[in-house]
This record gives structure tokens, C-alpha cells and sequence, in this order.
């Protein structure tokens, strides 16, 4: 994950998201646009799913270790 991509919170991302869903939705977007879309939402997608997996094992690690 780049430096870039550190500074993006979960919440900028699903922001981005819901624009790519609006403009994806708008009659004037063309197949191609519609197609580079997707792709930017489905790399959006799986980088919110590591980062959500990753605070996850966190927040496991942290439990354990408070019931131990």
C-alpha cells in the first residue's frame, strides 16, 4: 500500500464509492468510462476489506489479550 493510500480514511473511500455508483448510474456514461469505473470501484472495494480484515485481527489480538 503506497503512502498516498494511507491517508485515505475508510469513510473518503466509500465517499468515492458512492460516486463512481452515481456517475456509473448517469445516462451520458459510456461503456468504456462504465468499464474503468468498475475497476476503480472493485480496487476500492478490496482495499476497504484489507484494511477492515486487518482492524479486525487488531481488535482479536487486543481481546485476547485482555481476557488472558
Amino acid at each position: 500500500m503506497s503512502t498516498e493510500e494511507n491517508t485515505v480514511t475508510i469513510e473518503d473511500s466509500f465517499e468515492e464509492l458512492k460516486s463512481i455508483i452515481e456517475k456509473m448510474n448517469s445516462d451520458d456514461c459510456k461503456l468504456e468510462e462504465s468499464f474503468k469505473l468498475y475497476q476503480r470501484g472493485v480496487a476500492i472495494c478490496k482495499d476497504c476489506n484489507e484494511r477492515i480484515d486487518k482492524v479486525e485481527k487488531e481488535i482479536e489480538i487486543l481481546g485476547g489479550s485482555l481476557n488472558a
